[in-house]
C-alpha cells in the first residue's frame, strides 16, 4: 500500500490517463512480436526477435520522452510553439525535396550520422497543435475577424497542411479536422471557420490539379486508385482483403497470442493493420478493448478541458486527445473496410519511430495539464480549509 502511495505522489495527474499510458505500451510489445516473427526470420537470419527489441528500445525512449514533457510546466510548450513550428515547416520543405521516398511516398529525412529516417509530418503535427493553442489561448483578437485571424491561425494551418498533403494527404485532413475542432472549442468566430473550410476546398482542389502535371510530388493518382476501389471495388483490394479475413477468423475471443495467420499475408500487419492482427488474435473482445482504451482517454482528456485553469491547457489537451483518438479511429475503420486505405498508423500501438516518439511526447504533455489541474484543485481544496478553520475561531 505504501509502495502504491508512494508511486502515486511520484506520478501525480490524471491516473487513468496514466494507467493507459501503462497497458498499450504492454500490449503494443505482444502484438508487434507476433506480427513482425516472420518478417525478422525473412529479413534477419532467423532472428526473429530483432523488431521485437527495436520496437521495445523506440517505447522506452518514449516513456522517457513522456515523463520529460511530464515533469515540464505546459506553458513552457506555448512559449516554444512559434520556433518549433518555423522550424517544421522548414523542414516539410526540405522533405519535399530531398525526402526519402518509401513506398512511393517522399514523407521522411534522413538523419545524418545516426542513419535513421525521421518523419517530418509527425513533428508538424505536433507544432502545429501547439502553436495553434497558443494563439488561441493568449491572443483572443485573432478570433473576431478574418483580417485579424488570417496570418497568426489560418495561414499556418494552411501552410503546415498544404505540405503535408502531396505525400500524406490522410495525416493533412486530420491535422486539419484537428485544427477545425481547435478553433471551433476556442469560439472562433463561424464565418471564420466557414472561410477555413473554403480555403482547404480551394487548396485541395489545386494539389489534384497539381498532381495531374507533376506527379513525381503528389499522389493524386494513389488517392484516387483508393478511394475508387473503395467505392466500386476496383483495382487492388489485397490489403482490406487479408484484413476482413484475420478478423472473420479472430470471431469473438480470437485464435490467441502468436497465432495470427494473416500476419503471413498482409502488407505491413505491424503499422498500419495491426488492429486487423489484434482482433485476429483476441477477437472482437480485444479489439473492443483497444477501441475502449481510446475512447476512455479521449474523454478523461475532456475533464481536463473543463477544469485546466489555464485556456492554453485546456486546448492543448484537447487538440492532443483529438489528434490521438482521431488516428486511432480512422486506422481502426480502415482495417473493418469502413475506410479506405490511409497509411495512418494505430497510435502508442503499431510499431514506428517518430510516429511512438510523438505520440509520446503528446501523452507527457496532456499529463502535464493534467498534473496541473490537480494541483490546482488540492490548493483550492486547501484554501477551503484554512477559511473554514479561521472562521471557527
Amino acid at each position: 500500500m505504501t509502495a502504491a502511495r508512494n508511486l502515486y505522489r511520484f506520478l501525480r495527474g490524471e491516473k487513468y490517463i496514466w494507467l493507459a499510458m501503462c497497458i498499450l505500451p504492454i500490449a503494443s510489445v505482444l502484438v508487434v512480436y507476433s506480427a513482425s516473427g516472420s518478417l525478422a526470420h525473412m529479413s534477419r537470419g532467423g532472428n526473429t526477435e530483432f523488431y521485437l527489441m527495436k520496437h521495445s528500445t523506440v517505447l522506452l525512449i518514449g516513456l522517457m520522452f513522456t515523463y520529460i514533457c511530464y515533469r515540464l510546466h505546459y506553458m513552457t510548450f506555448a512559449r516554444f510553439s512559434g520556433v518549433l513550428l518555423y522550424f517544421s515547416i522548414f523542414l516539410l520543405l526540405i522533405t519535399m525535396t530531398h525526402g526519402v521516398e518509401i513506398n512511393g511516398a517522399r514523407r521522411w529525412l534522413m538523419v545524418p550520422l545516426l542513419d535513421i529516417t525521421f518523419q517530418t509530418s509527425d513533428l508538424a503535427k505536433l507544432a502545429l497543435i501547439l502553436y495553434l493553442a497558443a494563439q488561441l489561448s493568449l491572443n483572443r483578437q485573432c478570433t473576431k475577424d478574418f483580417r485579424s485571424a488570417f496570418m497568426p491561425i489560418l495561414f499556418p494551418v494552411m501552410v503546415v497542411c498544404a505540405l503535408i498533403a502531396p505525400a500524406d494527404l490522410s495525416t493533412a485532413a486530420m491535422l486539419f479536422a484537428t485544427c477545425f475542432t481547435m478553433m471551433f472549442i476556442g469560439q472562433v468566430n463561424l464565418k471564420l471557420l466557414a472561410s477555413m473550410i473554403a480555403i482547404g476546398v480551394v487548396i485541395g482542389l489545386m494539389l489534384v490539379f497539381w498532381g495531374a502535371y507533376f506527379p513525381e510530388f503528389v499522389r493524386a493518382e494513389t488517392w484516387a486508385n483508393r478511394i475508387s476501389g473503395f467505392l466500386y471495388g476496383t483495382g487492388d483490394n489485397y490489403q482490406i482483403d487479408q484484413a476482413k479475413i484475420a478478423i472473420a477468423e479472430g470471431g469473438w475471443t480470437g485464435l490467441g497470442p502468436g497465432n495470427s495467420i494473416q500476419r503471413n499475408f498482409l502488407p505491413s500487419p505491424y503499422a498500419d493493420f495491426i488492429y486487423a492482427i489484434i482482433v485476429e488474435e483476441y477477437g472482437l473482445i480485444g479489439g473492443f478493448a483497444v477501441l475502449g482504451a481510446f475512447m476512455f482517454l479521449f474523454f478523461r482528456c475532456i475533464g481536463l478541458v473543463t477544469n485546466s485553469p489555464k485556456a492554453f491547457g485546456a486546448i492543448v489537451a484537447i487538440g492532443l486527445s483529438i489528434s490521438l483518438t482521431l488516428q486511432a479511429l480512422l486506422n481502426m475503420a480502415v482495417s473493418v473496410d469502413l475506410l479506405p486505405v490511409t497509411g495512418l498508423t494505430l497510435p502508442l500501438i503499431s510499431m514506428g519511430g517518430t510516429s511512438v516518439l510523438f505520440a509520446c511526447i503528446s501523452i507527457g504533455i496532456i499529463l502535464s495539464v493534467s498534473r496541473h489541474v490537480e494541483n490546482n484543485k488540492n490548493h483550492g481544496k486547501l484554501h477551503k480549509t484554512e477559511i473554514a478553520y479561521e472562521n471557527t475561531d
